[in-house]
């Protein structure tokens, strides 16, 4: 039977409703509204392009594809048609720096798509006994980053998408990891790091070509260090935010003036979560700027160290109610962050990776973006950054 709707160029009409936040009084917008989850790429990953256009994945018609949302009028058009059953990694879609064209994986290759005309190629396909890592563009677009991780399903049952299954056993087992590099133009690929343990988030600064980010992922208590900078001219690598004795840091991402690197962590012990840190790291190390950070945090997203929005999971009473999964906003006046201010209400359940609520600002810094299953099924939700004095302060417990 023929499908009544969808495919490539569909456009959708808007979606959008508003409502005012109860406990805050905050217009938050409800982007998309779809008997099927939808999400905002990764919280790293910069979605905003164009003249007011945001990428954004969706399983509406039980598929995964990548979408494009008109921020003026709600309007909704499908920019793939990829088939049912075959791996995608929606979710960590990049933008090239100049916003003409994005890419992402699908079935076992590195795809462009050109976001004018929504016509695809493949880049890369991915080596047999390797798995597909993260992917970013360097700042000037003359590559890809990507990691490649050793395909060990046969010995390890995994599925980090839906719970972290068989992330302490990969972990242990030191896969052989690699970063690689695909020029976007004529696909030329080049090995650019290599090692006997497991590399994840390979992330591009937004302003300095030659310079990205990776992890050494595992448990945070186990690894060895988690956050390292690699020069992709030279090959050099190093240890960013010395790692002190019981802490752990994590969930790194570039600044944006793309030479430093924010981070979010806690001191003491992993059971109760107590210390909790936020900063930022020069990428050659030579300087740390960290702040006791409280209330408990999954994700946090900065522009900078002035502003930072928090996914709070931490119950505290205010007026007599009580405030678990709310957006929380920390201000920096230069002395320590202020705050944490009440945003709006979330109610995500990050049951999976979808459904992550990974708040993160608009480049202006005008707009929060995050994701929610709120209703049952995730959609997109915005809020405008009001005045952080204008929002209620939550207090420490």
């Amino acid at each position: 039977m023929a499908r009544s709707r969808g495919g490539k160029g569909t456009v959708w009409p808007s979606e959008r409703r508003s409502y005012t936040d109860l406990i805050t009084g905050v217009t938050v917008t409800q982007l998309t509204n779809h008997c099927s989850h939808s999400h905002h790429i990764y919280f790293t990953n910069n979605g905003f392009y164009g003249d007011g256009k945001l990428l954004f994945g969706s399983d509406r018609e039980n598929v995964t594809n990548l979408y494009s949302m008109d921020l003026h009028d709600g309007v909704i058009t499908q920019l793939t048609d990829l088939e049912r059953g075959r791996e995608s990694r929606i979710q960590g879609t990049f933008l090239h720096p100049d916003g003409h064209e994005a890419y992402f994986y699908y079935d076992n290759s590195i795809m462009a798509i050109d976001l004018g005309t929504m016509e695809e190629r493949i880049l890369y396909t991915i080596p047999q006994d390797y798995k597909f890592g993260s992917l970013s563009c360097t700042a000037d677009g003359q590559w890809l980053c990507f990691g490649l991780n050793e395909d060990l399903t046969d010995r390890i049952a995994m599925d980090t998408k839906n719970g972290y299954l068989g992330f302490e056993e990969y972990f242990g087992a030191k896969p052989h990891c690699m970063i690689m590099a695909v020029s976007p133009v004529d696909g030329k690929a080049k090995k650019l790091h290599e090692d006997q343990l497991w590399i994840g988030h390979v992330n591009t600064s937004p302003t300095q070509a030659h310079l990205l980010t990776f992890c050494h992922e595992g448990p945070w208590e186990q690894i060895d260090h988690r956050i390292w900078v690699l020069d992709i001219e030279t090959g050099r690598y190093w240890k960013v935010k010395d790692k002190q004795p019981n802490e752990y840091v994590g969930h790194e991402y570039w600044l944006s003036d793309g030479i430093h690197i924010g981070y979010h962590g806690f001191t003491n012990s992993l059971e109760d979560h107590t210390g909790k840190i936020i900063g930022a790291v020069l990428f050659d190390n030579s300087h740390v700027q960290q702040y006791e950070f409280p209330f408990q945090n999954m994700h946090v997203h900065s522009n900078d160290l002035s502003l930072v929005i928090g996914d709070g999971q931490q119950t505290s009473a205010y007026h007599g109610q009580q405030f678990q999964d709310t957006l929380q906003v920390w201000r920096n006046d230069g002395s320590g962050f202020k705050g944490p201010r009440i945003l709006c209400k979330h109610r995500g359940s990050f049951h999976s990776q979808i459904l992550h609520v990974h708040p993160r600002l608009s480049p202006d810094g005008k707009h929060v973006l995050f994701t929610s299953d709120m209703s049952g099924y995730g959609n997109l939700y915005m809020v405008d950054m009001p005045e952080f004095e204008s929002l209620p302060e939550m207090p420490v417990t």
